[in-house]
């Protein structure tokens, strides 16, 4: 299994960046699929995920609104369009795989997700 983050980068805030994570070696039907973050100093929480055999779809508060993870099933690749970037949206963002449940996503247990990309950084400066 691999997953594979891009579109990371520097971005002022109020702008836009779009994440892509490239996954391989797993069936969108049995994962939940998305994203979590970790800042300098803080723990790794959950941020968005797409459950696509519930249609689910859940987004952290802070991030609902501004946030919008989808997929592109012929490309095997899951995208989080993030708006309106604030500067304490600055993380590591890690893809993650969780199977069959969205519960790791909602309750920030990295630990109990299954699978990681390696991580891509977003800078929102002020």
């Amino acid at each position: 299994v691999q997953l594979v983050e891009s579109g990371g980068g520097l971005v002022q805030a109020g702008g836009s960046l779009r994440l892509s994570c490239e996954v391989s070696g797993l069936s969108f039907d049995d994962y939940c699929i998305g994203w979590f973050r970790q800042a300098p100093g803080k723990e790794r929480e959950g941020v968005s995920c797409i459950c696509l055999r519930d249609a689910y779809i859940y987004h952290k508060d802070s991030v609902a609104g501004r946030f919008t993870i989808s997929t592109d099933n012929a490309k095997n690749t899951v995208y989080l369009q993030m708006n309106s970037l604030k500067p304490e949206d600055t993380a590591i963002y890690y893809c993650s795989a969780s199977r069959g449940t969205s519960w790791y996503f909602e309750n920030s247990m990295h630990n109990g997700v299954n699978y990681w990309g390696e991580g891509t950084l977003i800078t929102v400066s002020s």
